[in-house]
C-alpha cells in the first residue's frame, strides 16, 4: 500500500508498506483523507524529535475495515474521524477526564508497519498518511456518513486543538476579548472557537495581509497586519486599550509568545499552541504577571476526543462550525512534496491528502 515515510533524511512516498491486522481493542481503518499539519513538517525539520523510520500523518478520517476483539462501538463500514490520543482509559489522568495527560499515551510509539524486513514507527499513534492504519479503539470516533471525509479529517487535530483550546483550556466566556496570533490551520480554529464561545471582540494578527478575508470568515472582528505596523502590541491596543482577556499564540515563536503575554489585560490568559524547537526558552516581565495573569500550555486542546469530535461534527452539521472552508486544496498522496511546500509557505489553510478508490 502507499504511504509517506520519513527515514531521518527526507520524506518519501512509497508503495510497498504493510500494516498488521488489528489486535484486541484495535481498529483497522482505510484512510480516505488526511490533513497536512505543521506538526508533520516539524518532524521532518527536527523541531519535533521523533524516532525513525516513521509513517507520517496524524489528522485523518476514513472507513473502518476490521475491528479487533472487544471493539463494539464501531463496525466495518462505519465512517470515523481519528484522534491522536491512544490513552489507556484507566490511569489517574484518564479517570479525571484528562486523556491528553495520559502517561501511557505520550512518547511510546508502536511499530505496526512493515516495509520489507524493516518495521516502522507510527506517528502520534495514528499515521494517517497511509492507505490503511491501525489505531486503538478509543481513537476511532464514529461520524455521520454525510460529512465529507476530506472535511472530517481536520477535526482530529486542527479543530480539536484550536476550538478545544478556546472551549476546554481557556474557557472563553460570552463577551470576552480574544487575540489570535497566527491565522494558519490552528489559528483559524481558535478564531471560530472564540466565535462559538460568544467572544465580543476577536482580533486576528498575521504578517500576511491576504489572510484577512478568511480570518474574518472564521470569526475575527478585527485584523492587524503585523507586516504593516512597527509595533503589533500598540496596534492591537488601539482596539483593546486595556488588553485582552485571552491571547493565543499559534505560530511557535518565542518573540510572539512574549507579544501574547504583553497583550493581556488584568486576569488575562496567554495560551501557547504553536510549537517552537524543544529547547527554546521565552522571556517575559515577571512584574507584569502580578495582576492575576496566566500563561497556559495546552496539549491537543485539552480534548476528550470521543466527546469533542462528536460535538464538533454536530456543530458542523448545524452550520455553526466551518470545516469545508478549511480545506484549501486536496492532493493525491503522490504529490506530497507539493503539499508540504504549500503548507510550509503558508499558501493553504489546510492541504488534504486523499486516498482510496471513490473516497466515499
Amino acid at each position: 500500500m502507499k504511504g509517506v515515510i520519513f527515514d531521518g533524511e527526507q520524506p518519501r512516498v512509497v508503495d510497498d508498506l504493510e500494516v498488521r491486522d488489528p489486535g484486541p481493542g484495535e481498529v483497522l481503518v482505510g484512510i480516505r483523507a488526511a490533513g497536512l499539519c505543521h506538526s508533520d513538517l516539524s518532524v521532518i525539520d527536527g523541531t519535533i524529535p521523533f524516532p525513525v523510520p516513521v509513517v507520517l500523518g496524524h489528522e485523518g478520517a476514513g472507513v473502518v475495515e476490521a475491528v479487533g476483539a472487544g471493539v463494539d462501538h464501531v463496525v466495518p463500514g462505519d465512517h470515523v474521524a481519528l484522534s491522536t490520543l491512544a490513552n489507556c482509559g484507566a490511569c489517574a489522568e484518564c479517570d479525571r477526564g484528562r486523556p491528553t495527560m495520559c502517561r501511557k499515551a505520550i512518547g511510546m510509539p508502536g511499530k505496526p508497519f512493515r516495509r520489507g524486513e524493516a518495521r516502522l514507527f507510527n506517528f502520534a499513534s495514528n499515521s494517517a498518511f497511509a492507505e490503511r492504519t491501525v489505531v486503538k479503539a478509543v481513537q476511532a470516533v464514529k461520524i455521520a456518513r454525510d460529512i465529507p471525509l476530506t472535511s472530517a479529517a481536520l477535526i482530529g487535530c486542527g479543530v480539536l486543538t484550536g476550538v478545544g483550546a478556546v472551549l476546554n483550556r481557556a474557557k472563553v466566556d460570552r463577551g470576552d476579548s480574544v487575540v489570535v496570533i497566527g491565522t494558519g490551520g490552528i489559528g483559524l480554529n481558535v478564531l471560530q472557537g472564540a466565535r462559538i464561545a460568544g467572544a465580543s471582540v476577536i482580533v486576528a494578527v498575521d504578517a500576511n495581509p491576504a489572510k484577512e478575508a478568511v480570518a474574518r470568515q472564521f470569526g475575527a472582528t478585527h485584523f492587524v497586519d503585523a507586516s504593516a505596523v512597527p509595533d503589533t502590541v500598540k496596534a492591537v491596543k488601539t482596539i483593546l486599550p486595556t488588553g485582552a482577556d485571552h491571547a493565543f499564540e499559534c505560530v511557535g515563536s518565542t518573540r510572539l509568545i512574549r507579544q501574547a503575554i504583553d497583550l493581556l489585560d488584568r486576569h488575562g490568559q496567554a495560551v501557547l499552541l504553536g510549537v517552537p524547537p524543544a529547547t527554546a526558552e521565552a522571556s517575559f516581565l515577571v512584574s507584569s504577571m502580578y495582576l492575576d495573569k496566566s500563561i497556559l500550555g495546552c496539549r491537543y486542546g485539552s480534548s476528550r476526543p470521543q466527546r469533542d469530535i462528536a460535538l464538533y461534527a454536530r456543530l458542523y452539521r448545524e452550520g455553526r462550525l466551518l470545516l469545508d472552508e478549511l480545506v484549501t486544496r486536496t492532493y493525491a498522496v503522490e504529490d506530497f512534496a507539493k503539499a508540504a511546500d504549500d503548507a510550509h509557505h503558508g499558501r493553504v489553510a489546510r492541504g488534504v491528502l486523499v486516498f482510496g478508490r471513490d473516497r466515499e
